[in-house]
């Protein structure tokens, strides 16, 4: 998918960008079609699978920086002897520089499409335009799709807030997983600083007291509560209760589950309002160390993407 807020960042901050993305993918290869990089003067973001059809690519790539070069280039590989990759099946790579003009121009006729023409001089080929009226009408989504010269991609939707309350083991293994992923933006909540500061610096925190944290969050933000005392992850989640919020997880185990829910209701929340905390998050059948238990949470946030985004077009 292709998305306009990190291309946007790039632009502002480096002037020139080189965006590299697998726009056809036959047979095996390291990414699948739509994965895309971008690739600056000094420096690069993202992967489309690395070994040598990277480097070429970004060879590719920097020799649009350094000259006078065409709006796009597309550029067919075979992953075999020549490559010394040994996936044996081939791409194409679509290479498109931008600075603010261009990135400016950018033209999304399509809603949540964006579909330009990379080659040649002829029409936007009718398939497509098919295609990409569908994706843009919610009826079917639309993976990367070269034809006839052009290029759509599907948009990234808006990213979703992810609120961590506690930064220790497990709230910093969760942050590290999801920050990578360009769904989400994560903010992790504590009041003690040196659990803060041993995130990885890219990632946002506060020192704010949780309670306002939360009070200040999208609407459509996922909550994880983690904190290091029962009594702490009780107040939040009866503040989440109060509010509208797309998912709420619980670390803890069964018995704590059962004993905040009866908790719970004693404040006054509905059964079915409180069911919808997850807890425990994760999955079990993984283990309990942070890693895997971050592994298993981002999992299941992953998988109710797209219901949320279903609800975010009909709420909008």
């Amino acid at each position: 998918m292709m998305d306009l807020d990190a291309l946007s960042a790039a632009v502002e901050a480096q002037g020139r960008v080189v965006r590299i993305v697998l726009a056809d993918v036959r047979g095996s290869a390291p990414r699948a079609a739509g994965t895309s990089m971008l690739v600056w003067a000094g420096g690069l973001s993202g992967t489309i699978g690395g070994g040598r059809l990277e480097l070429e690519a970004i060879r590719h790539a920097r020799a649009m920086l350094e000259q006078d070069a065409p709006p796009a280039r597309v550029e067919k590989l075979a992953l075999g002897p020549t490559l010394n990759q040994c996936c044996g099946g081939a791409v194409v790579l679509v290479l498109e520089w931008f600075d603010a003009a261009r990135f400016r121009a950018i033209d999304t006729a399509f809603e949540g499409v964006w579909a330009r023409r990379v080659s040649g001089a002829q029409d936007m080929p009718a398939p497509m335009q098919r295609a990409c009226a569908r994706a843009a009408a919610g009826k079917a989504p639309l993976s990367a799709m070269l034809q006839g010269g052009w290029l759509a991609e599907a948009l990234w939707q808006e990213r979703q807030q992810v609120v961590i309350y506690g930064a220790g083991h497990v709230g910093r293994a969760l942050a590290g997983v999801l920050h990578a992923l360009p769904q989400y933006d994560v903010l992790v909540s504590d009041v003690r600083q040196d659990e803060l500061a041993q995130l990885p610096e890219a990632i946002a925190r506060t020192d704010a007291v949780p309670a306002d944290v939360l009070t200040g969050a999208d609407g459509s933000a996922a909550h994880y509560i983690m904190t290091p005392e029962h009594d702490f992850d009780l107040e939040l989640c009866h503040h989440l209760l109060k509010r509208e919020f797309a998912f709420a997880g619980l670390i803890g185990s069964v018995t704590k589950w059962a004993r905040f829910r009866s908790r719970l209701a004693a404040l006054g929340h509905a059964p079915a309002r409180i069911e919808r905390i997850t807890c425990p998050i994760g999955d079990p059948a993984l283990g309990k160390h942070p890693q895997a238990i971050a592994v298993g949470a981002a999992a299941q946030l992953l998988m109710m993407r797209k219901p949320l985004q279903a609800l975010t077009k009909e709420t909008a």
